[in-house]
């Protein structure tokens, strides 16, 4: 019998968490009982009392996993090692808020019957805030662009993963996982599928201004040369500019061009402007620089604090 493993990261989803394991458990059970499974939640040190609930979700379901993690150790590294530690012969991942309709479960099973490695669900629309859409497909187009891979637009991670593919994350080892990026970086057998994401059932989100910054500065360092190639062109556009402007003020100098004189103004105008252009350009050259730091620390995705249900599995996984 082949074993689907559902992982469904957390943090703050106490009004959640049992509603999307019961939701899960039905879909399972009613509309794919030909198959074993599990679910793993991961949570990423919740402070409202969600751990409570997955304690007891957990004592009444053996089939359902619980990691808790020491501290939040952000958006990306919890869900990246939550999939590493499955063991099903696929991984479906989801959020746990309800934005991933829990009824695709069987729809992604079923195209992986078919053969695809990766099953991935791509938002056409939101119920969500239109504003906040519309910069979402702004970035996706832009990042898809300039990236060296051909990402997947309005793809957040939530999909079918086959068990290759999960032992490919593994294998790879990164401190700073991108898994949009790893997808499409890889190539395997995809298949997309659409759908409209609803809204939140409950709770707030966690994104803001940081979080979704984070995220666009890891897509941008890890698969585009974007960021270093506008700080050498605007590098050399600036140089000209500035030569032309040195060649102009020499010659005036040299004629006593005084019907032309403009006093100091230009010269600090050209000043601030050249500064913040070299601000800019250095701060695109940190976040790279920081993206290669962390990448050499090579320090561990998360760190565990109790594990609830897996008993005798081998938990080096």
């Amino acid at each position: 019998m082949k074993k689907i493993s559902v992982m469904v990261p957390c943090y703050n989803e106490k009004e959640n968490v049992v509603p999307i394991s019961e939701a899960i458990v039905e879909q399972l059970e009613k509309n794919l009982p030909d198959y074993d499974y599990e679910i793993l939640f991961i949570d990423n040190c919740s402070t409202d009392g969600t751990r409570d609930l997955l304690r007891m979700i957990c004592n009444k379901n053996k089939k359902i996993k619980a990691i808790l993690n020491v501290r939040n150790f952000g958006q990306f590294n919890s869900p990246y090692y939550g999939m590493c530690q499955t063991t099903g012969d696929c991984t479906i991942t989801m959020c746990c808020d309800f934005q991933d309709p829990v009824e695709l479960i069987p729809v992604f099973v079923h195209e992986w019957e078919k053969g695809y490695k990766i099953v991935s669900g791509v938002k056409t629309s939101s119920k969500e805030n239109r504003f906040i859409y519309f910069l979402r497909t702004v970035y996706y187009k832009l990042i898809k662009n300039m990236s060296s891979v051909d990402m997947i637009e309005h793809f957040t991670g939530f999909g079918l993963y086959d068990k290759s593919f999960i032992q490919l994350l593994r294998e790879l080892k990164d401190p700073i996982p991108f898994i949009r990026g790893v997808v499409a970086e890889f190539g395997y057998k995809q298949k997309e599928i659409e759908y409209e994401q609803p809204k939140r059932r409950a709770g707030k989100t966690h994104n803001n201004f940081y979080t979704l910054y984070d995220a666009a500065m890891l897509s941008f360092t890890s698969y585009t040369k974007v960021g270093l190639r506008l700080a050498s062109f605007g590098g050399y556009i600036c140089a000209f500019i500035s030569f032309i402007i040195g060649i102009i003020y020499f010659v005036r100098k040299l004629l006593n061009w005084n019907s032309f004189s403009a006093g100091m103004a230009p010269l600090v105008i050209g000043l601030f402007f050249l500064s913040g252009i070299q601000l800019v350009f250095i701060g695109f050259l940190g976040e790279y620089v920081m993206n290669i730091n962390q990448r050499v620390m090579n320090r561990p995705l998360v760190v565990e604090e109790e594990r609830i249900n897996f008993d005798n599995e081998d938990e080096g996984r």
